[in-house]
Parts: C-alpha cells; sequence; structure tokens
C-alpha cells in the first residue's frame, strides 16, 4: 500500500507516467490519466482521510462480434478498452463505496443477502459480487471505496460489468493476494447482475470487462467458458476502432433485452433444448412452420440470426489470425445488418419516432462508403454503434458524428491489453 499523500505528489512528478502508458496505450491522454487519478485520490482523502491504500482498475469492453449469442451459449469476439473504472481502497471492517458524486454506499459484511427492494440499485450489485465471491469459496471483507468510472454509463460499453469487476478485483487483491481468477469475476460479476440486480444479462460483459485484451470466447460449458486470446494491431492494418455514443438511454429497456433470450428460448424449447446452442441452420429451416406457429415470427428471426451469429464470429477469428481484414471487415458488417434484419435490437417498437442508433448507422455509411464499416454495438435498442474507420478517414468520421450527436460522441479507441488488474 502507498499514502495517499505519496502517490500525488508520485503522479504529478510523472512516476507513473510509463505504468499509465502500458494501460492506456495513449500518449496524448496521459496528462488527463494523470490529473484524473490524482483528483481521485484527492476524493478519497475528503471522505476517509489520509491513508495508505491500493488502486485498481476495471476496463469498458466493446462486443467486436457474437451479438446476443452468450446467452444462449453461443461464439463471442470482444475486447476491453482504454476507458475505465478506477477504484482508491483501503480495508475496513464494513463496505464503504461512493461512485463518483452518488451518495455513499455503506454494506455490513452481515447484511449481503438479496432484497427485493434492492433490485436495480448499485447497493444490490456490491451484494451480490460479494454474495458471489463468498459462495465460490473466497474471502471476503470491508473496505472504504472511492471509484469513477469514464466508461459511459448506458452507452453500451458496459459500465455495470466494469463496476462489477472492479469490486470482485478488490476484494481479490485485498482479501485473496489477487488468486480469483478473472473468468470467476466475470462470472460472479454476472451472478451479481442476474440474481441480486434483477438482469437477464449474458456473460460476455463481464468476461471481456475481467480478462482484457481481444479474446474469442465460446460459452458451450457456461461454467468454464473457452477463452482464446486473438493477438491484432489494428494500427497495422491502418484502422482505428471507434464508438459513437447516440446518447440513447437504456433506461426502461429491461423489457427489450429481456425478450431476446427469452424468444430464442422459447425457439430451443421447441426444438427439444435449453437454449439455441448446437442448432443448425436446418433445424431452424425444417421446424420454421412450428416454430412461427409456436413462438411467432420475431423468435424465428432472432434464432437465425444466432445460428448464423456464431459462424460470423469464427470467420472473423480465422480472418484476424490470417492477417485477412478485409475478410474481417466483411464479417463485421454481416454482423451488423444480421443485428439490424433478424436480431431487431437496433431500436425498440414502443417508441419509433427516436431511432439514434438507425441514424448513426445511416450517418456512419454515408460517411465512411469504402472507408470502413459500423455496427450497432452491445445489446442495442439504444446507445452506442462500432466502426472500423481507415485512419485517414477518421478526422472526418468523427466530426460528422459529434456534429450529429454532439461534441465528443465520437471516441476513438484503443484494445486494452488488461482486464481488471490491481494498478498500484
Amino acid at each position: 500500500m502507498k499514502n495517499t499523500v505519496e502517490l500525488k505528489k508520485q503522479f504529478v512528478k510523472g512516476e507513473y507516467d510509463s505504468l499509465l502508458t502500458d494501460i492506456y496505450l495513449d500518449e496524448n491522454k496521459i496528462e488527463y490519466q494523470r490529473a484524473r487519478y490524482v483528483k481521485a485520490i484527492e476524493k478519497f482523502e475528503e471522505l476517509y482521510g489520509e491513508a495508505d491504500v491500493e488502486i485498481y482498475s476495471a476496463p469498458g469492453r466493446s462486443e467486436v462480434s457474437g451479438n446476443h449469442t452468450d446467452h444462449q451459449h453461443g461464439e463471442v469476439l470482444a475486447a476491453s478498452i482504454n476507458l475505465d473504472a478506477i477504484a482508491i481502497v483501503k480495508k475496513n471492517d464494513v463496505v464503504r463505496v461512493v461512485s463518483d458524486n452518488y451518495d455513499m454506499i455503506t454494506i455490513a459484511l452481515d447484511d449481503i443477502e438479496k432484497k427485493d427492494e434492492e433490485e436495480g440499485t448499485t447497493t444490490s450489485l456490491i451484494k451480490g459480487v460479494l454474495a458471489g465471491l463468498k459462495k465460490r469459496g473466497n474471502a471476503i471483507g470491508g473496505f472504504d471505496a472511492y471509484i469513477t468510472s469514464d466508461v459511459l454509463i448506458g452507452a453500451g460499453l458496459s459500465s455495470s460489468a466494469a463496476f462489477e469487476t472492479a469490486i470482485g478485483t478488490i476484494v481479490s487483491g485485498l482479501y485473496n493476494d489477487m488468486k480469483v481468477s478473472a473468468v470467476d469475476i466475470a462470472i460472479i460479476g454476472q451472478y451479481a447482475e442476474n440474481v441480486y440486480f434483477g438482469k437477464p444479462c449474458g456473460l460476455m460483459d463481464q468476461m471481456a470487462c475481467s480478462v482484457g485484451s481481444l479474446v474469442h470466447i465460446d460459452f458451450a460449458d457456461k461454467e468454464n467458458p473457452f477463452i482464446d486470446p486473438v493477438s491484432v494491431d489494428f494500427d497495422k492494418f491502418g484502422y482505428s476502432l471507434c464508438i459513437t455514443d447516440t446518447k440513447g438511454s437504456h433506461a426502461d429497456l429491461t423489457h427489450e433485452y429481456a425478450a431476446v433470450p427469452q424468444e430464442m428460448r422459447a425457439v430451443a424449447a421447441i426444438l427439444g433444448k435449453e437454449v439455441l446452442h448446437g442448432t443448425a441452420l436446418e433445424d431452424l429451416l425444417k421446424n420454421a412452420d412450428e416454430i412461427r406457429e409456436k413462438a411467432g415470427d420475431r423468435a424465428f428471426l432472432r434464432a437465425m440470426h444466432f445460428v448464423t451469429e456464431n459462424v460470423r464470429v469464427q470467420n472473423a477469428v480465422a480472418a484476424l489470425r490470417t492477417e485477412d481484414f478485409d475478410g474481417f471487415l466483411k464479417m463485421i458488417k454481416a454482423s451488423g445488418d444480421s443485428s439490424f434484419k433478424y436480431l431487431q435490437n437496433v431500436y425498440t417498437n414502443q417508441n419509433v419516432v427516436h431511432q439514434n442508433v438507425s441514424v448513426a448507422l445511416a450517418v456512419s455509411e454515408s460517411v465512411l462508403g469504402s472507408n470502413g464499416v459500423c455496427r450497432v454495438h452491445g445489446g442495442g435498442f439504444a446507445g452506442t454503434i462500432q466502426a472500423f474507420v481507415k485512419n485517414e478517414a477518421v478526422k472526418e468520421y468523427k466530426e460528422t458524428l459529434d456534429k450529429v450527436f454532439g461534441e465528443g460522441a465520437c471516441a476513438v479507441l484503443k484494445v486494452r491489453k488488461y482486464g481488471g488488474m490491481k494498478v498500484l
């Protein structure tokens, strides 16, 4: 542990600049990160006083391919990004957490059972992670934490998964010598979100935040997912990863997200399965009449998306491994097209007047032409789009998207090599 007063001096002097460059991969933003860490330490001191502390970080994530497949035990290609939540922490007998400008949350360690009235709150996420850690045989304990995040809330970059990963990593560091695996922390985060928070998400968000880098994940065995790192440098191919926040909130859309796995499971049930994993396109076509009659047309189309999306993930991974970047881009565009047409998660039918994501895709395709591809990002219905843009076209692309959705809406990101981690 290091004292907060000394830490601030060291950050200001630039003693951790090389560490920050290693984590965030952008020398142009080191001054920003340096100031961000100092401000976080100062806020910790305001809340808890000068102390010996540790610092933890958990990144947001970008889903590259595999849209809405994880909850059906499918395959995804996902990456951690260089936007993160950082936490300044010290041990305590209870858990006290302040996240950015929100009120302090205090939790006693003998009060971590699920409470229905806490569903949908940050308290439920913290309790869920603590309960999940304990349930899997890990030590838990109290801590004081100030957490600040530049992973946009409700923008499809998995701010909640980053938060869950941060809490899990803190407890792993303070009480388990950092021995709780990244996979376990992801599974625990999903448990917190599913059971305590009340959101039926899959495992991809937590896994990408916890594990780090660009990873191909096969969820066939949900408790032991197959994780296959994919080494790629987008700069080598002359492309940048751009994420645009369309300023559409995910609030009040839980029913839309819930309907996707529900409808896919309904199709699986007709085929005598629990989930769609292992279903072939031929299975759907052969049983199309029964599926449409019993589960509905949208469920059939969403199942069509699932079985073809898994193949696209495999093809995208294969293209990256052989440095066939054009083939990779082709799969990303095909994934986006399928999400729009068959998965139907680009806008909600409950509010057709507002179609932020649709507008962002239309504007992107108009501006990019042959200079890149774009697709809906993450859960969909609101939030963000993703684009792989030729470096020479990034300036015009960003300026155009910022003009439509507001200054700073379009972010040019890097794939971060670290998942949840202890910084200092």
